[in-house]
């Protein structure tokens, strides 16, 4: 499974769910009519989507038997996810987000920075946000500062200093 959003909050009276996506472009999650919810540690259960449309910087969608505002409050926090073999095949060198999150990062020298927790978009390129020891560290996600991804072994070797954490 990779995740590709999130529930945010209930959005109005009808059922229906604000969500946040983890795509690269606001309505990817338009492509998949069945999504599955749940935790990262489960329980997972498929949803068919009904309705589902952009709504200003995330997603306003009705689900399955979510027919008060009462339903959809209960679903807040719950990741949504569609199984990696319906996502299309990437190129050699691109990698979806889904995939870096949760990535040991580790410099040149051997240090281990931390843990991909999110990427951001800044216009620019995309930056990723690592966890560890020191708090969040932002590396811009460049071929000057990636050096491998190695998701076999599920880990970034990085030309970032520890200088550069403080």
């Amino acid at each position: 499974m990779v995740i590709m959003g999130r529930i945010a909050a209930a959005h109005g009276i009808r059922g229906l769910v604000k969500i946040q996506p983890f795509t690269e472009y606001l309505d990817s999650l338009l492509d998949y009519p069945t999504w599955w919810i749940g935790r990262e540690q489960g329980p997972w259960r498929e949803v068919k989507v009904g309705q589902c449309e952009v709504h200003g910087k995330t997603l306003v969608a009705q689900l399955p038997d979510c027919a008060d505002r009462t339903a959809a409050e209960k679903l807040k926090g719950l990741l949504i996810a569609v199984p990696h073999s319906s996502l299309p095949e990437q190129d050699e060198g691109e990698y979806y987000w889904s995939d870096l999150i949760g990535l040991a990062v580790v410099n040149e020298a051997g240090a281990r920075l931390g843990t991909v927790t999110n990427l951001l978009e800044t216009g620019a390129n995309e930056v990723l946000s690592v966890q560890g020891d020191s708090g969040e560290i932002l590396i811009p996600f460049v071929a000057s500062a990636i050096k491998q991804v190695d998701l076999e072994n599920r880990t970034i070797r990085v030309d970032w200093s520890a200088d550069y954490l403080k």
